[in-house]
């Protein structure tokens, strides 16, 4: 608790303190009410105090205003009759309860939002005449090489220029797992240096790293208000004056017209009033939503508003850019297919006879080997642009590259049939086989195809510019429902405009995409999901909601998130709407009294908030 949430608890002991001593005490008649004053205001001065300020600025129908003319008007009702003074009091008692349950579930709420904000770095450690100094990260400029010590976090995005370590990045992307990082690696800022020492090359100012992005995208998630949230401010804003309005008919009206007593329908009013605060909807709808991206934060998703939380709670069509969002994007050797030699031996010869070059397809196949060419073994090489490359391998010609170079060569080869680059190797002018490059799909790419369809997205479809038979293969592995391959850019934009067309009425199309070269697509989709890769900046820039991991299964999760928060809001609508409707019509003919008033009003707040708090908590798969 805070020390402001204890005072206020201090404040609730005292006065229910006092307010079972004036119960106690048997005195009757017309200064009773004195009894109850002190209980009374002690609870509830700064109700009325904030009422009297709210007014004086022409902010007249707000909760406040309600509370202090609903209990003010109970104590008065001494006039009339026994005065309702412990109702008074306990209306206010209960009221500031529900204002404490409030208070502890927004903080609880924005705790977990905060817990990303304890990635905000509060200095840079800078070496200078053989010294570290401690400065503010915003001081440090491009270029410059910072020292991040085990245990500290690193304040900016850069690349590793010394030293190794593992990086525990949860903070950022809900992973429990550390990443190991060597020299030439990058560093994203967030992240906990575990072990080693590491000087790094700062390769963003602060104000455009990946720390900053996130903290600006999460501080700024409030602003975005769902529908439910706009709808709930519109409904406050109307309703209050009406049921106030309301509440003075009720009191002035049947007396004049029907004659008789005033006390009755003055009481009559003023239970009305009490039941009519909107504290329910105005307090527990906002939470819900900021309870549902708390709930998304922890586990690496960050949603930038309420609104596309509850659009993704509608999406009915998933489409998916290809290379770095399914795939991994990075080549990898997919097969072996040796002739007259061993896989191993094509694998090694392969590897060697590429050792010289640069090509990703030459450093999948050195990675595949996995082992350094021992000097000597490789001369003469020579990089064949758009066929291959040409080396002498322990004393022998080997030559390796596509098809083209194999027919240039006279070499008769093997055509491949699995999916993927075919890097050929002849040796001496005989054929030896070929090896398949592919971009593998990601471990979870299969998992969360699968996953979505079980939470109700009717098509899923991948869009890429890569060839046909690379994308067909991609998705008959992944089981998506369309692909469409060879795609331009603006050929993804013309697409998803398509697909857009052929929805629902009510239904959403999200586009996932890895943000880098995706951002029109992103941004004409209803929600543009990207995947933010520990420091893709126009993924952060340009979607609605970024994965911090890169994991396509954590889509499913959110969408889990946005409908089990979309589900608490609607509940915690009917649930207060109609116990308020109830009670309103039982107060106004007589059949309600104060304590009923209570519970319709302060209760159905309290129950409303603590339903809230349950968009916190991850759904169940």
């Amino acid at each position: 608790m805070t020390s402001k949430q204890k005072k206020m608890l201090l404040r609730i002991l005292i006065s229910a303190v006092l307010l079972v001593a004036a119960v106690l005490i048997p005195v009757e008649g017309p200064w009773r009410f004195l009894l109850f004053l002190p209980a009374y205001f002690t609870i509830g001065w700064d109700v009325l105090w904030k009422a009297v300020v709210n007014i004086s600025h022409g902010q007249v129908f707000d909760e406040n205003f309600l509370m202090a003319l609903a209990t003010v008007g109970a104590f008065c009702t001494g006039f009339f009759g026994d005065g309702e003074y412990p109702e008074a009091v306990f209306v206010m008692l209960f009221y500031q309860v529900g204002e404490l349950f409030q208070s502890y579930a927004v903080g609880k709420s924005r705790r977990s939002i905060a817990s990303l904000m304890d990635i905000r770095p509060n200095y840079a450690n800078i070496e200078r005449d053989g010294v570290l100094e401690q400065v503010d990260p915003e001081d440090i400029a491009v270029g410059d090489i910072i020292v991040i010590k085990p245990g500290e976090r690193a304040p900016l995005d850069g690349i590793v220029r010394e030293g190794s370590s593992a990086l525990d990045t949860a903070a950022l992307t809900g992973e429990s797992l550390p990443r190991e990082v060597g020299v030439g690696d990058a560093v994203t800022s967030g992240c906990v240096n575990m072990s080693g020492l590491l000087r790094v090359e700062v390769t963003k100012p602060f104000e455009e790293s990946t720390v900053s992005k996130i903290l600006d995208l999460v501080e700024n998630s409030s602003s975005k208000k769902a529908k439910a949230e706009n709808f709930i401010t519109k409904f406050a804003r109307y309703y209050t004056p009406i049921v106030v309005c309301s509440a003075v008919a009720l009191a002035v009206l049947p007396p004049l017209i029907l004659g008789g007593g005033w006390g009755d329908w003055v009481q009559r009013a003023l239970i009305f009033l009490v039941v009519s605060c909107p504290c329910a909807l105005v307090i527990s709808v906002p939470l819900s939503f900021f309870g549902g991206i708390g709930g998304a934060s922890k586990q690496g998703i960050l949603v930038k508003g309420g609104n596309y939380l509850e659009a993704l709670a509608q999406a009915e069509t998933m489409v998916f850019d290809k290379t770095g969002t399914l795939t991994q994007g990075i080549f990898r050797v997919a097969g072996t297919y040796p002739q007259g030699c061993t896989e191993a031996e094509l694998l090694e010869t392969a590897a060697l006879v590429e050792s010289y070059s640069d090509h990703p397809i030459s450093r999948s196949l050195k990675d595949a080997w996995g082992r350094d060419p021992e000097p000597g073994r490789v001369t003469e090489a020579e990089e064949l642009s758009g066929r291959g490359v040409r080396a002498k391998v322990d004393g022998k010609t080997v030559c390796a590259g596509n098809s083209k170079f194999m027919e240039e060569l006279g070499v008769e080869y093997a055509s491949c049939q699995q999916v993927g680059t075919a890097v050929h190797v002849a040796v001496d002018g005989q054929y030896a086989g070929c090896v398949v490059i592919a971009d593998q799909p990601k471990e979870d790419a299969a998992q969360a195809i699968r996953e979505l369809k079980a939470e109700g997205i009717r098509q899923t479809v991948m869009l890429t510019g890569d060839r046909k038979e690379v994308g067909e293969s991609v998705a008959k592995e992944l089981g998506l429902d369309a692909v469409y391959t060879q795609l331009l850019p603006a050929d993804k934009v013309e697409k998803v405009e398509e697909l857009l067309r052929g929805k629902s009425e009510k239904g959403k199309l999200a586009f996932v995409g890895d943000g880098i070269n995706d951002a029109p697509v992103l941004s004409r989709a209803d929600i543009g999901i990207a995947m933010g890769g520990l420091g893709s900046d126009a993924a952060i820039e340009a979607a609605d909601i970024v994965l911090m991991d890169d994991k396509p299964s954590k889509i499913a999760e959110a969408m889990r998130i946005s409908r089990r928060t979309l589900g608490i809001v609607r509940q915690n609508i009917v649930f207060a709407l109609a116990v308020k409707a109830a009670v309103l019509v039982l107060s106004a003919l007589g059949m309600s009294n104060m304590w009923e008033a209570v519970f319709a009003d302060v209760g159905v707040a309290v129950l409303a908030i603590l339903n809230a708090m349950r968009a916190l908590s991850l759904p169940k798969k």
